[in-house]
């Protein structure tokens, strides 16, 4: 059996715990907060076409909402901006770039399965990270804060888009994370050692298994139901690992194999 849609009651499911309904939408930071803290973790600013659940359609609270093209003048694509930016300052949440991802919120909770799944430990820095991301990452740990420019020039990394490619290989091995924005003189970012705003989290020592097993137990508890590849697709996994971590909610009775690559949670009706 193939299953390639998934039925009304499920997406009735998804409108709630996604908030893509009026009345639940998203206004205030501490909405934002609990909303990552509830689905684990989240897309920033994808819209409908792309799967999993995403801040800026909780803003929308419509399970249709569209990126506009000119996403500066949209009250919508705004408020999520700004909430972004509250987000980051807070530092109660993470947010940055995962591999293969558009920006990304987590959970404190779910921190540290993601370090285990994409996080480089400090032993193998210099066979892993890239010499220019080295280089930031000795700057980063002697100031612990920085913005762009200033990283930029006590990096010695002399080519921009070297350093910027830096910057993003140590945002995906959860290196360096954006800590604030700052819009007047000029747009930066303040950078942030993620051990620095997250340190309990980024010290825990969790197996590969078992994180894989708790990204897919936090998608599948508010998805309620995934497709084939949807998992994979969400949280940036190969297909490979997001099956194991779905089997892996199988044996323990939280879930159910309804096809090749489809699963559901076992509480569900239906």
């Amino acid at each position: 059996m193939r299953i390639t849609q998934l039925p009304d009651h499920i997406e009735t499911f998804r409108d709630r715990t996604w908030r893509r309904e009026p009345e639940l939408r998203i206004e205030e930071v501490s909405d934002a907060e609990q909303f990552i803290e509830r689905v684990g973790f989240c897309a920033a600013m994808t819209d409908s076409r792309r799967p999993g659940p995403s801040l800026f359609i909780a803003v929308c609270g419509r399970r249709d909402a569209h990126l506009p093209r000119n996403v500066q003048k949209d009250p919508e694509s705004s408020l999520t901006w700004v909430l972004k930016d509250q987000l980051m300052r807070r530092g109660n949440v993470f947010y940055g770039k995962i591999p293969r991802a558009r920006a990304t919120f987590i959970s404190r909770r779910l921190l540290p399965y993601f370090n285990s799944l994409w996080g480089v430990p400090r032993s193998k820095e210099k066979i892993v990270l890239s010499p220019n991301a080295q280089s930031i990452l000795k700057v980063m740990r002697r100031e612990w804060e920085m913005g762009t420019r200033d990283l930029f020039l006590a990096s010695g990394v002399k080519d921009r888009r070297e350093f910027l490619k830096g910057l993003d290989e140590l945002q995906r091995t959860f290196k360096v994370i954006p800590g604030e924005a700052i819009y007047q003189p000029k747009f930066t970012y303040i950078w942030a050692l993620t051990e620095g705003r997250f340190p309990e989290e980024m010290a825990m020592k969790i197996d590969r298994e078992a994180a894989l097993c708790e990204v897919a137990r936090a998608f599948l508890t508010t998805a309620g139901m995934t497709l084939r590849g949807e998992l994979a697709k969400v949280a940036c996994l190969p297909a490979p690992e997001a099956g194991l971590g779905n089997w892996a909610l199988v044996d323990e009775g939280f879930a159910v194999r309804l096809a090749p690559g489809v699963y559901k949670l076992s509480t569900l009706q239906g």
